[in-house]
């Protein structure tokens, strides 16, 4: 049976009727924009790359500056006509957060997630190679991450790599995937330019509005 964005909503006790109004006026949830939306927001949990909830994430919503969401909705109407939609997996990211990730990643002991996250990755090297930045678009509210599922049965396209995974085959391009799985890549890049998103070479899953509103701020307020 297929989930709906609004089954995911209840993660772990949380309902969208418990949200507030987001603290800044010009950014909007995406699943009251995209109702049909599905979200795995994973720093909310303990399954990602850090092993722990991070900073700042009080609910398992997503969002984004009005203008993104706007845009995203047309990707995910030309998707729907296909018979796919979107799952996202992060999308505006607190300052506090990123400053959670740089506190984790001065601390070399503490590998726990390494064999499924970084296994090929110095945990030192990670900042080097552009897998963790002090400074993030994620916080302008204008980039998200994200995949491609199909309608029917709810699976995730095969993208070659989980999300958040740190490595070569991750990267835009990379010729360690089969010829199915860089299609599936392409039909997620080509979707999301032609809607006015630009890529991120060293992240399959990674795009940021072409003409974000807040190139230059970088927010703080908790996803509630």
């Amino acid at each position: 049976m297929k989930k709906t964005g609004l089954f995911l909503l209840f993660f772990a006790g949380y309902s969208a009727s418990l949200h507030s109004q987001p603290e800044h006026p010009d950014f909007v949830y995406i699943h009251e924009i995209i109702p049909d939306v599905q979200y795995d927001i994973r720093y909310f949990t303990t399954d990602n790359f850090m092993g722990k909830r991070i900073d700042g994430y009080n609910n398992p919503v997503a969002l984004l500056t009005g203008e993104a969401a706007t845009a995203l909705k047309k990707v995910q109407a030309e998707l729907n006509n296909q018979g796919l939609e979107l799952k996202v997996f992060d999308a505006y990211r607190p300052q506090k957060a990123v400053n959670h990730f740089i506190r984790w990643a001065r601390v070399p002991e503490d590998t726990l997630t390494k064999r499924k996250y970084y296994p090929d990755v110095d945990k030192k090297d990670l900042f080097e190679r552009g897998y963790i930045a002090e400074k993030s678009g994620h916080t302008r509210g204008s980039t998200l991450d994200l995949t491609i599922i199909n309608l029917a049965t709810g699976q995730e396209l095969d993208m070659g790599s989980p999300w958040d995974f740190f490595g070569e085959i991750s990267h835009q391009g990379t010729d360690l995937i089969t010829e199915k799985q860089t299609s599936n890549r392409n039909l997620l890049l080509e979707v999301m330019k032609k809607h006015g998103f630009r890529p991120y070479a060293n992240e399959w899953w990674h795009y940021t509005l072409e003409n974000e509103p807040y190139p230059d701020t970088y927010f703080d307020f908790d996803i509630q």
